[in-house]
């Protein structure tokens, strides 16, 4: 085995039931009496604002709020976080929410850290330092965000997405109640839950870390299949199988919502330290055009990006197909890496992740362009185990359209 890895998370991880009690105490650990709370008005009127705001407020922590978290958040709406974080000079940013508002706090705190503009960071590893202290409270099960090194936003400009991917963006703190999560709406709960397993599944089969093609000079917190994301990735893709289906149909079932907020943090340590590959590089340019979530678009590529890949990963397929409950007995490597595929899609069915792009509003002209603006991602691209051209791309997209 000739393999090379670092292994990154966030600073502390504080998982369990009634988890967010315990804020004030690691508020005071890190010495921070200022804290701006990045989240949404669905959140503050649900009351999950209230239990995380109230007790640091009680503990004697200035507290000031942004509570205009959106979907798929764009750059000018990260700007505008920025300047709430620049006039009220917290001494720690928390991300309270799903995916969306944990990359708004990221990305305010990279750039109140070291200033200059939201896009000079966009990329690979060009945060030159650490940053405001950064703390993270999911209150949905799936991006992983509260221990990744991405902040990910929609360039509106180009219909894109965009990452600014560093170690210094991985949260000083990551608290993980899944108590926050039983709120959240089946749609949510659904688009998430698929989120993850798409990163457990593209960590588990990226290509090797031996062979990760990083060009001479160029650096990446994404490093290609090892070990410990095999670990983490089996793991997940396990749980999500056993918890996904339900977490949506029975929102209030805890033992569902603790399986998928422990498989949503082990996918995101997996994928973090290994990488995403071309479902990802696939999703970015059709999400910000169609305006669908980031786990539908992800859940509904899955399979097409699946069978792309199968003939270099049939034997991890037939380990995913049994990690998700199917029986392979009798089968060969094909036929077993077929099993996985098929089982995603019944999964994505059950939980009701549309199967084709018609159906969240693409249109046949569209697709070329969505292949070119894919084809242009290479940092997610080349963790990919087969090596894509951009017909490839044509034709992943033609089957799923």
């Amino acid at each position: 085995m000739r393999t090379t890895f670092t292994f990154h998370t966030a600073g502390q991880l504080l998982f369990g039931r009634y988890a967010v009690r315990q804020l004030p105490e690691q508020m005071a650990r890190l010495k921070v009496a200022r804290v701006l709370i990045v989240t949404d008005a669905h959140l503050e009127r649900a009351g999950i604002l209230a239990a995380v705001r109230d007790p640091l407020l009680a503990a004697g922590v200035a507290v000031d709020v942004f509570t205009g978290g959106e979907p798929e958040p764009s750059i000018e709406l990260a700007e505008t976080v920025l300047a709430q974080a620049r006039a009220f000079q917290p001494e720690a940013i928390l991300g309270l929410g799903g995916g969306s508002n944990m990359d708004l706090a990221k990305i305010a705190s990279v750039v109140h850290s070291h200033g200059g503009g939201i896009r000079d960071y966009v990329g690979e590893d060009k945060v030159p330092g650490p940053v405001l202290p950064l703390v993270c409270v999911p209150t949905t099960s799936g991006t992983g965000s509260e221990v990744s090194a991405a902040s990910v936003l929609t360039d509106k400009a180009n219909q894109t997405k965009v990452g600014i991917l560093s170690n210094y963006l991985r949260p000083r703190l990551a608290l993980v109640d899944p108590e926050l999560t039983l709120t959240c709406p089946r749609k949510v709960t659904a688009d998430s839950g698929i989120d993850a397993l798409t990163h457990a599944i593209e960590a588990f089969t990226a290509v090797d870390n031996a062979e990760f093609p990083l060009p001479a000079g160029e650096r990446s917190t994404y490093q290609g299949r090892h070990p410990f994301g095999d670990m983490l990735a089996e793991r997940a893709i396990e749980l999500v199988g056993r918890y996904l289906v339900r977490a949506c149909d029975a929102p209030q079932d805890y033992e569902a919502r603790e399986g998928m907020a422990l498989a949503a943090v082990l996918g995101g340590m997996a994928f973090s330290n290994v990488g995403v590959a071309i479902v990802h590089a696939l999703e970015y340019p059709l999400g910000a055009a169609l305006h669908c979530s980031h786990g539908a678009g992800n859940g509904l590529l899955l399979p097409y990006v699946m069978r792309y890949n199968l003939p270099p990963r049939k034997r991890e397929y037939a380990r995913i197909a049994q990690l998700l409950g199917a029986d392979i007995s009798g089968l060969d490597e094909t036929a077993a890496g077929e099993a996985a595929i098929t089982a995603v899609e019944q999964l994505r069915a059950a939980i009701g992740i549309p199967n084709r792009l018609r159906e969240i509003g693409a249109r046949p002209e569209q697709l070329a362009g969505f292949a070119e603006k894919a084809f242009a991602i290479k940092r997610v691209i080349r963790v990919n185990p087969r090596v894509p051209t951009l017909e490839d791309f044509r034709g992943i997209l033609e089957a799923a359209y």
